[in-house]
């Protein structure tokens, strides 16, 4: 059984037990979330929302908040010694243990 969730403007497929990783969300860290946007759910037979499947829900706990490895942002101008610029970054997540899918 797997299904398909919307967060943080990604779409996720998820099966019962799997750990996941998604945009940063505004919970505490051993609460749980559930995910009503279901895209799509596959028990025995495949069933597509149109954009949602009704009734269908996805519930997660919280295991940890955190940041993702750094990446470096180079910019320049090429030939122009004063136009350049180094940035890192690194994106926020949420972990997440997928517990339970219904629907």
């Amino acid at each position: 059984m797997y299904a398909i969730i919307k967060t943080g403007g990604k779409q996720v497929m998820v099966s019962v037990g799997q750990e996941i990783y998604v945009e940063k969300l505004d919970v505490e860290a051993g609460d749980t979330v559930v995910f009503d946007e279901v895209v799509a759910v596959k028990n025995r037979v495949l069933r597509v929302g149109t954009p949602f499947v009704k009734g269908a829900t996805v519930t997660a706990k919280v295991d940890k908040h955190g940041k993702g490895k750094k990446i470096h942002i180079f910019k320049y101008v090429a030939k122009v010694s004063s136009t350049r610029r180094k940035q890192g970054h690194r994106q926020p997540y949420t972990k997440l243990t997928i517990e339970a899918i219904e629907g």
